[in-house]
């Protein structure tokens, strides 16, 4: 649909519902400190925002599941990643749900519950985070292994800069600094003529 395969769609969708679930608990928070029923109502829109779009990128995730170019080490951290997202989106259902319930008439020890699952659920969002990060930076997931290897080969091929303009590379990391070392033999090898 508008030439977006799923993996795509699920990229989309991923970071507006960890906004509005963030900011409904932080809402929530400063609604208890401030005694504001206005931030109150500000979290439970929010909330309801967050819930709605974050089960639209958990439904875009499962789809991109069986769309995507992957091996076993995707395929790990892309169950990980999915298990942490559907606990998530439970979490904030299931606050969502017990706010609606209740209409908003909870004793303290409620609100407090509440609370804590909410910022359990923040620790959920960040955890999913974290591992669908690990999929895209570490292991290009999403990425068609043809395009990747056009990427590669293009990256190999190196670039040229325009007379004046400046490029910063990254510093060396250990690898990088490994793979320019010149290569030595251990002490007794007989060297090699080329």
């Amino acid at each position: 649909m508008l030439g977006y395969d799923a993996a795509r769609w699920h990229a989309v969708l991923n970071d507006l519902p960890v906004a509005l679930l963030l900011v409904a608990v932080l809402f929530d928070l400063a609604a208890a400190a401030l005694k504001r029923e206005s931030l109150m109502w500000a979290a439970i829109w929010t909330l309801w925002a967050g819930v709605l779009g974050g089960w639209a990128a958990v439904i875009a995730g499962e789809l991109a599941e069986e769309s995507i170019d992957h091996g076993e080490a995707i395929h790990e951290i892309m169950e990980k990643h999915q298990t942490m997202a559907l606990l998530t989106m439970s979490v904030f259902t299931v606050v969502l749900l017990w706010k609606m319930v209740r209409r908003f008439q909870m004793p303290a020890q409620e609100l407090a519950m509440t609370r804590a699952l909410s910022i359990v659920g923040i620790a959920g969002l960040v955890w999913t985070g974290i591992l669908g990060g690990k999929l895209v930076f570490d292991h290009a997931a999403g990425i068609p292994t043809q395009k990747l290897q056009v990427e590669i080969e293009n990256r190999e091929a190196g670039h040229e800069h325009e007379p004046g303009e400046e490029h910063e590379h990254a510093a060396p990391t250990a690898d990088t600094a490994k793979a320019a070392a010149p290569h030595t033999h251990p002490p007794g090898t007989p060297p090699h003529t080329h």
